[in-house]
């Protein structure tokens, strides 16, 4: 069972990029006034069928050959509900899937948001061609992290986003933004 909710947002962003994808979104957004979290992964990745969609939340419908169970998905549905919100999966086969957890923020059975700067870091360096957009906001203030404008910076090099020293800048960068963004409440 995965822990955290970061767990959850890397095992579904990682599933886009073996479905194909090559624009991911990331969002996440904490309100306290609405008393929701919210996490979304959207991608342009080859997209599910209907009839797969209605039983992918199912443990034992999986795309992985590797074993013949998932629980991803179901667990975090499950989660998602004994917290007073939902798991949606959206998806046009050729076009995308996004996948939205929603939670009620202050329900006590909520997993933690988890370590989202690590998360990142390992898909952007796991997936260098991929490009990624993560944005998160907290009670309205929104961080926005696009690897586009860090590909710029590097001149260009899409494949330096998986070198260790812009992987661990891109993780600090982050956690210092996001406690930027969280201090200001």
């Amino acid at each position: 069972m995965l822990e955290d909710l970061s767990a959850h947002v890397l095992d579904i962003a990682e599933n886009s990029t073996r479905a194909g994808a090559t624009e991911i979104e990331i969002t996440i957004e904490e309100s306290a006034e609405k008393d929701l979290l919210l996490f979304a992964v959207k991608d342009n990745g080859r997209g599910m069928s209907p009839e797969f969609v209605a039983k992918v939340t199912d443990p034992f419908t999986t795309t992985r050959t590797t074993r013949r169970v998932g629980m991803g998905l179901p667990f975090l549905r499950q989660s998602a509900e004994l917290c007073g919100g939902a798991l949606t999966i959206d998806s046009t086969v050729g076009v995308g899937t996004t996948v939205t957890a929603t939670f009620g923020l202050s329900c006590v059975d909520r997993p933690p948001l988890g370590d989202m700067p690590s998360t990142m870091m390992t898909l952007v360096m796991g997936a260098p061609l991929v490009h990624w957009k993560y944005r998160h906001v907290v009670n309205g203030r929104e961080f926005l992290l696009d690897t586009d404008e860090i590909v710029e910076a590097l001149d260009g090099d899409r494949e330096m986003l998986a070198s260790p020293e812009v992987g661990l800048w891109l993780r600090d960068n982050l956690r210092d933004e996001l406690a930027a963004l969280a201090s200001r409440n």
